[in-house]
């Protein structure tokens, strides 16, 4: 099956010091992919530059259609929300920045696929720091993306608003929306992903389906594989 997104031979520069180093990687429709690596390691510039957020210095992003940005969901650390509207009312303009005009059906199914649907006439400033991620994610989706990526989707959040945000992925994984996420919890990687890409250094060391990858380097999980190519 060809790739949505095919990424090859990535690079940034900033002054002297290259930051992404030739990455190669491959989107394909359905999987969940996620990009493991340390802080400073390259991953959220790549996804940056994939997502057109951020000029390269050299390599090629194709995509898989002429109009991208129209069918990708993205999910960043820090998500500007309109504080003063309500999560409703956040979706709606937000959906309205697409083009796309949601009927009250069409909000209720995203707010209850986000479990938003008890809050939706709370101000987005007082939802707690779990639900927030959730309406983040919610946002991402207005538009029904083929491609939905996050950047460190649990970070920060306590166990049951993790496990909430895991299962909302689990969720929009199976309706077949491809998945691209960064995480630093390697249980969370084991459970949620198709396929992991460890980067270091701004470079690819590994890839590969995580049942497989461990054994593959000759060590007997994801955690220990991070702690030794991440030296």
């Amino acid at each position: 099956m060809d790739p949505l997104i095919q990424v090859r031979g990535l690079v940034k520069r900033y002054g002297g010091r290259t930051v992404v180093k030739g990455i190669d990687l491959d989107i394909r429709p359905g999987e969940v992919v996620a990009l493991i690596g340390p802080n400073g390691a390259g991953k959220t510039t790549a996804l940056e530059m994939i997502l057109g957020l951020r000029p390269s210095d050299g390599g090629s992003v194709v995509y898989w259609c002429d109009d991208p940005r129209r069918h990708l969901g993205v999910q960043l650390q820090s998500t500007p929300f309109f504080p003063a509207l309500t999560a409703a009312e956040n979706l709606q303009l937000v959906a309205s920045f697409y083009g796309v005009r949601l009927h009250r059906a069409e909000m209720r199914e995203i707010l209850e696929r986000c479990d938003l649907a008890e809050v939706e006439g709370t101000e987005a400033s007082r939802l707690s720091g779990g639900q927030q991620k959730r309406l983040a994610i919610a946002l991402a989706l207005v538009h029904r993306p083929q491609v939905l990526f996050l950047d460190e989707p649990t970070a920060a959040l306590d166990p049951r608003a993790r496990k909430e945000i895991r299962d909302l992925i689990r969720r929009q994984s199976r309706s077949g929306t491809s998945i691209v996420f960064t995480s630093h919890d390697m249980e969370e990687v084991e459970k949620l992903a198709d396929r992991v890409i460890l980067i270091h250094r701004g470079e690819v060391r590994a890839a590969g389906p995580p049942e497989s990858l461990p054994r593959q380097h000759g060590v007997e999980d994801l955690e220990e594989l991070y702690l030794e190519l991440t030296v």
